[in-house]
């Protein structure tokens, strides 16, 4: 992956400034924020046919770890 150069923008908002917001860096962490789950779909996309071959073999098998794995709020 090649990393993204930074470029200034200059984004205002009324009323921003008088409550201390920082609209670039709300604006930037929403944008970070949006691209992560972008990346997540695409990437949970491109892998779900792994995740159905191993959800079917695991139906067949048992899952390997099975003895020592619990359900959430049960006891080990």
């Amino acid at each position: 992956m090649v990393a993204a150069t930074k470029r200034k923008t200059s984004l205002t908002l009324d009323g921003a400034r008088a409550l201390e917001i920082n609209v670039s860096a709300v604006a930037e962490a929403a944008l970070m924020q949006a691209v992560t789950e972008a990346r997540r779909k695409t990437w949970l996309a491109e892998n779900a046919d792994a995740f159905e071959t191993q959800s079917d073999w695991h139906e067949r098998h048992g899952h390997p770890l099975a003895d020592i794995i619990t359900a959430p709020g049960g006891s080990s």
